[in-house]
């Protein structure tokens, strides 16, 4: 039986965790990793590419179809965010505030972010468990897909889901019946309509946290996807919406801390 769900995985940011980017300088890493995912029921495979184009479309001075949120400017990040808002997917995001992670937890390759997309791992099995009774068609399983990133192997990714699953961690909280280990691919995201998509759900919400060249951050892409973003009674911030560590202990300025309260 097939799937009963898509999800596409992509990050906004990096996981370097030190000489942090200044604003009005180059250089540097992120202060924020971002890591989301969008979810759509299995029927809207072919669909996605339609979404896309539909961005595409309202942008004639653009030479590619293809989809990279960065590149954009201002008002086309702000329709490419009304049109994804428009569509039958739900986004979900976790975000890493790095600079306050103390020296030497994080020291392996690609540590800090299967850290952060097990957490991601586990609201889209909530989600996709808190669909099923609206989600007839398939198994119930979700096939996920991530942007393919450099220096990442999936092999080792799909091993780090084995042991999470066969721990006894109590902290460990994946709905373990809808998610297809061995299903785990990664394309390029320039292959994928989907990925495209994606990546302008994490850019969006990476820019209500991590602040631009001039040292603003910019939140309207992420209020424009609040209605597509995962929550349970209101509650974002345990579903839709994780931030590590807690938004308390983050240090948050005044602008991210808006960003936040769009969310409480």
């Amino acid at each position: 039986m097939s799937h009963s769900y898509l999800a596409f995985i992509d990050e906004s940011g990096d996981d370097g965790l030190e000489k942090f980017r200044e604003p009005g300088r180059r250089g540097g890493s992120s202060s924020w990793l971002v890591i989301s995912a969008c979810l759509f029921r299995q029927v809207h495979t072919l669909d996605a590419v339609s979404w896309r184009d539909e961005i595409s479309n309202k942008m004639p001075e653009k030479k590619s179809r293809a989809l990279h949120f960065v590149d954009l400017n201002h008002n086309q990040k702000v329709v490419a965010a009304q049109v994804i808002a428009s569509k039958p997917l739900r986004a979900l995001s976790v975000l890493a505030a790095k600079q306050p992670i103390p020296k030497g937890i994080y020291t392996d390759r690609n540590q800090l972010y299967f850290y952060m997309t097990r957490y991601l791992i586990e609201r889209l099995s909530w989600l996709c468990r808190d669909l099923r009774p609206m989600v007839p068609e398939g198994d119930g399983r979700v096939a996920i897909t991530f942007s393919r990133r450099g220096g990442m192997s999936y092999d080792n990714f799909r091993d780090y889901l084995r042991r999470l699953k066969a721990s006894d961690d109590q902290e460990v909280k994946i709905h373990w019946p809808v998610i297809d280990i061995d299903g785990v691919t990664a394309k390029d995201h320039s292959s994928s309509a989907s990925l495209q998509l994606v990546d302008a759900v994490a850019s969006s919400f990476s820019a209500g946290l991590e602040p631009n060249p001039y040292g603003n951050c910019e939140r309207r892409y992420a209020e424009i996807l609040k209605p597509i973003t995962y929550q349970r009674n209101g509650n974002y911030l345990s579903y839709g919406v994780k931030v590590v560590p807690k938004y308390e202990e983050c240090n948050l300025t005044r602008e991210q801390q808006r960003f936040i309260d769009m969310f409480k």
